[in-house]
């Protein structure tokens, strides 16, 4: 179960750099098995590289096993991003298929390849969410892993019990969305890069197996997560929903219970509502006492 550093912002858009190293330093004292930057959920194509490096060092002095995600929509500012998250050290570089057009597999692999060069000894996780452009099938992950030794890992949305099957084949360790994890871990999934974890990064530890409280998270998010994305909030709003759901509120604005995330986006991205925010955290706690 690994965490997610979400992106505190002020008023005016820029990122609250003392905000980020105290959540840094709280999910450092929390069970999760370590930390990440730069998902989805860390809004990631909205950074300068200015800001990448400087929450690169704020998570590698977290204390915690981390990852550094170089995804963007360029595969040449990716590959500026690894060389310098390699330097780092991280467990491993998290990496997308460039977006802007979908990749054949011969440019997949070119790709993957020099990528890896720039990454060194550092291994390699290949982040591939269902909007991607690049569709990778669990025929091209298998020949990805045997052609590029240091690609250890997929981050995607899992499938059934034949996709599975047939990814598991690849050997690379597979992560799965965290309300999904317990069902999914029967399957074969190895374990989560956490939506969960920024509701409760201990509680979605301690309940990773459970398929009953999975079927409560579902309940949860059929009744106030799927009307935000109806609505068309972003995945980086609803973590952030999720974050402040999590938590108490103060000064009438939401805090997270294991740090003050906030629940703004990056323009032009919109937020959840602190109506919205109050009106699920009390069934939450009614649903998923376990978690809090």
């Amino acid at each position: 179960m690994w965490a997610t550093l979400l992106l505190p912002l002020n008023a005016d858009d820029s990122i609250s750099f003392d905000r980020l190293e105290s959540q840094a330093q709280a999910l450092g004292e929390t069970s999760v098995a370590g930390l990440y930057a730069h998902g989805t959920a860390g809004e990631f194509q909205t950074l300068t590289e200015g800001e990448y490096d400087r929450i690169n060092h704020i998570l590698a002095a977290a204390g915690k096993p981390f990852q550094i995600g170089a995804s963007h929509p360029s595969a040449q500012v990716q590959l500026s991003r690894v060389e310098r998250a390699a330097e780092l050290a991280p467990g491993a570089i998290q990496v997308i298929a460039p977006d802007w057009l979908p990749l054949n597999p011969t440019e997949l692999l070119d790709f993957l390849r020099r990528i890896a060069e720039a990454a060194g000894d550092v291994p390699l996780v290949l982040y591939n969410p269902p909007h991607a452009k690049t569709a990778v099938t669990t025929q091209q992950l298998c020949q990805l892993a045997e052609a590029v030794p240091s690609l250890i890992g997929l981050k995607t949305a899992g499938g059934d019990k034949a996709w599975f099957d047939e990814a598991t084949r690849s050997g690379l360790a597979i992560f799965v969305p965290g309300h999904f994890l317990a069902s999914m871990s029967l399957l074969g999934a190895h374990g989560s890069y956490s939506n969960v974890a920024a509701l409760s990064p201990n509680g979605a530890v301690a309940t990773a197996q459970d398929l009953d409280v999975e079927r409560r998270i579902a309940e949860f998010f059929a009744a106030h997560v799927v009307p935000l994305q109806q609505a068309g909030l972003s995945n980086p709003a609803l973590d952030k929903f999720l974050a402040a759901v999590g938590g108490s509120a103060v000064g009438g604005w939401a805090v997270g219970g294991w740090a003050d995330a906030g629940t703004r986006v990056r323009w032009p991205m919109q937020a959840a509502t602190d109506e919205q925010v109050a009106a699920a955290r009390p069934v939450a706690r009614r649903l998923l006492p376990e978690l809090f």
